[in-house]
């Protein structure tokens, strides 16, 4: 009997079994695939995913595999960043999925939760107690909760019964990594008279004599999950750039499309969704990955106290009334700057106004700061400015505000040092201490770094703690 499955090792998965860890749950992962993907289809994270990462004790990792690169644009329109972005981390930072894949693979087996693969869920069946999941091979698992973070065709969406409305690919991307017996000087001269019409359109080079390229399909296949052949990589190629660049030794190809769909709820008794199984969007902005990553960090504490039984009403429910409304929001943005890249006419004209208004600091701020996940506000009621929002890294006097979250739990940050989490010690950590960066006495954060209070008197604080953790318990007395 386990507390919880998770079906996927993708990046959202396997980041979710990780927080459920950092709260002693006891959760397996299935995954249908005997390893890995190879395919590369995210290309960085952005500055929420960055600081999520931090919160975990994980950054110095990613920093000494990743590349810093610098934001500013929105449909490949390029702006200057605006300054001061409210983040420690105002960049993109270039990493490929399967590398983060990896790394927050190794930080989840750290913690122990079991990881099995080649391993296909193919039935569920669900009571009050929990979930029984049936697997291919004939055996089953039960658990009291199930997660599918099995990608965008999930298995767990379908057998939940959970509707997937939206709209079918309208086009379609060839993508891959390729050698070429073309030079690296051609590939960028071909790569930048192409894009002056077609902005999808792409080539960069990689290591060991590699190029990833990506070129628009002919067509929507009929089989969205239909292999590439390197000859219909070449075919599309020659159409669009006229030249095939003496493609060869493929290591892996692929096809996507700019499908959009959000999933009409996010739970279905005990069972939920997260990530890719959740949303699908144009992959635009490069938003997929970092989308799913922020869907587990959300998710793993409610499900944790859900399971250990202290959660407050209406808390697990909270994972969709916050993040599905975020999903819609990146879905349409997707869909506008999928619309900026067409090369009709119309969507040219739209393009061109659009940089003109992005010349405003405030525009550009927006779109910004909606591109790198640091805008979102959940709806915690009338409050102070920071209610609803996570808070970036500041410095105290002692060390940095992140180094203190790397436990999953909440966070007192009490600069008047006459504050207490008594009660609620075992779910609080309370850390006294300044910080010149921040304009508030107190400030409580949800183990996901959002803010839930800010204040200096005791008896506001004692009424919004049982909001997020639950009833208190009482203290032992020491003689």
């Amino acid at each position: 009997m386990f507390d919880v499955v998770v079906a996927g090792a993708g990046p959202t998965g396997v980041l979710l079994a990780a927080e459920l860890r950092l709260h002693g749950v006891r959760v397996v992962v299935l995954d249908r695939e005997s390893e890995p993907t190879k395919i590369v289809r995210g290309l960085g994270l952005h500055a929420r995913s960055l600081e999520v990462v931090d919160q975990r004790g994980l950054l110095d990792r990613f920093l000494a595999l990743g590349k810093l690169y610098p934001v500013g644009g929105f449909a490949g329109i390029r702006k200057p960043a605006p300054e001061n972005l409210d983040t420690t981390y105002p960049y993109l930072f270039g990493m490929p999925q399967t590398i983060v894949e990896r790394l927050l693979t190794e930080h989840a087996e750290r913690l122990g939760p079991r990881i099995r693969r080649g391993c296909e869920l193919v039935g569920l069946e669900q009571d009050d107690q929990g979930v029984t999941v049936e697997l291919a091979d004939g055996t089953s698992l039960r658990a009291r909760y199930l997660v599918g973070c099995d990608g965008g065709r999930s298995t767990v969406r379908k057998l939940l019964g959970i509707a997937f409305p939206g709209e079918p690919a309208k086009r379609e991307w060839l993508l891959g990594e390729v050698k070429m017996t073309a030079s690296p000087d051609e590939l960028a001269a071909v790569t930048a008279k192409v894009r002056e019409t077609d902005h999808t359109f792409g080539g960069m080079q990689l290591e060991n004599g590699y190029f990833r390229y990506l070129v628009r399909a002919g067509k929507v296949a009929e089989n969205p999950a239909a292999p590439v052949e390197l000859a219909e990589l070449q075919q599309q190629s020659r159409v669009i750039a006229g030249t095939d660049f003496g493609m060869h030794s493929p290591r892996w190809l692929s096809r996507f499309g700019d499908a959009t769909r959000l999933a009409e709820r996010y739970r279905e008794g005990r069972g939920l969704l997260a990530g890719d199984s959740a949303h699908v969007h144009p992959p635009i902005g490069g938003q997929g990955l970092n989308l799913g990553m922020q869907d587990a960090f959300n998710l793993g504490w409610k499900l944790a106290a859900a399971v250990h039984g202290w959660a407050p009403a209406g808390l697990l429910d909270s994972y969709q009334s916050e993040r599905r409304p975020v999903g819609a929001s990146v879905l349409d943005n997707t869909r506008a700057q999928a619309e900026l890249l067409s090369p009709e006419p119309g969507p040219q004209a739209v393009r061109r106004l659009l940089a003109e208004l992005m010349e405003f600091e405030q525009v550009h701020r927006h779109l910004v700061e909606k591109v790198m996940g640091t805008a979102i506000r959940y709806d915690f009621g009338e409050g102070h400015p920071l209610l609803g929002k996570r808070l970036r890294d500041v410095r105290l006097t002692q060390g940095r505000l992140y180094e203190r979250m790397h436990r999953g739990r909440g966070l007192l940050l009490d600069q008047t040092g006459h504050l207490s989490v008594t009660g609620w010690a075992d779910r609080v950590d309370h850390v006294a201490d300044v910080s010149e960066e921040l304009d508030v006495p107190a400030v409580l954060l949800r183990p996901d770094g959002h803010v839930a209070w800010t204040g200096e008197a005791q008896e506001d604080l004692a009424r919004v703690l049982p909001t997020w953790f639950g009833t208190p318990r009482e203290e032992p007395v020491h003689r």
